[in-house]
């Protein structure tokens, strides 16, 4: 069964199921965008790796300092222990675990020479809103806008602040492709395709080289697809979306998955 949403599903936003959507994503859409391009380009999934590593003063809870040792008791097995476990005679203070957060994106590879002609990214709520995540990845967008090298970037999410676009129109949503030429002539521009919440999602161009037949992604055929062998319709129903829907959009929302109400 498909969505029941004509384009994006807002419910797929929450946290409980994005990075997943996100993750089921990108090696899906490397499936579609390879059988266009091959042989003369691949497609291969990278990872995005950042580090969230609390401050100083978080990494130990309550401000303990950085090694304590205590002692417990007289260092005997406590006599509450469970069956078979030997409780230890001192404790030590151990610090907040450093979170990891890795997001793929897709890269496009010549053959022939091996360089990359075309990156696409996915955003999620991690380089959206979080600072050093967002200046990391803005760092590398703008080191492909000065190469010879296509972007795709895809923003399927209503929350958090959006990328820095010049001229971005109220939108939802929104796909941008960015092929050299475009970026270097006497006005500088990318492709746009603006989408609403009640709009269907659009089939978008993957620029290669110059001149050359470009691939197409259907990002509502994907969403479907995805939506269909993850069983969301399972589970995301249970939370609100977020950002919540309010007024109109709620009412229409609750409408298509209560048809009958």
């Amino acid at each position: 069964m498909p969505s029941p949403f004509p384009g994006m599903n807002p419910y797929l936003e929450q946290p409980s199921a994005w990075l997943d959507f996100h993750t089921r994503f990108i090696p899906l859409a490397a499936e579609l965008l390879g059988a266009q391009v091959l042989p003369k380009y691949y497609v291969k999934i990278e990872e995005h790796l950042f580090i969230h590593e609390p401050s100083a003063a978080e990494r130990f809870p309550l401000g303990r300092p950085d090694l304590s040792v205590h002692p417990v008791g007289n260092g005997r097995p406590s006599s509450t222990s469970s069956a078979g476990l030997l409780a230890a005679p001192y404790s030590v203070g151990m610090p907040v675990v450093v979170e990891e957060v890795r997001l793929p994106y897709l890269e496009i590879i010549d053959r022939a020479n091996r360089k990359v002609v075309t990156v696409l990214e996915l955003l999620s709520p991690s380089n959206k809103q979080v600072k050093s995540d967002r200046d990391q990845y803005r760092a590398k967008v703008q080191r492909i806008l000065a190469s010879g090298t296509n972007f795709v970037e895809i923003d399927l999410l209503r929350g958090g602040p959006r990328m820095p676009w010049e001229r971005l129109p109220a939108c939802d949503y929104y796909a941008i492709v960015s092929r050299p030429a475009e970026r270097n002539s006497a006005e500088p521009h990318a492709g746009l395709w603006p989408i609403g919440l009640r709009e269907k999602l659009p089939t978008i161009p993957v620029p290669l080289r110059p001149g050359e037949p470009e691939p197409t992604l259907d990002l509502q055929a994907i969403l479907h697809r995805i939506y269909d062998t993850a069983g969301y319709q399972l589970f995301i129903y249970d939370s609100e979306p977020e950002p919540p829907l309010t007024g109109e959009d709620a009412a229409w929302a609750a409408q298509l998955l209560n048809p009958s109400a």
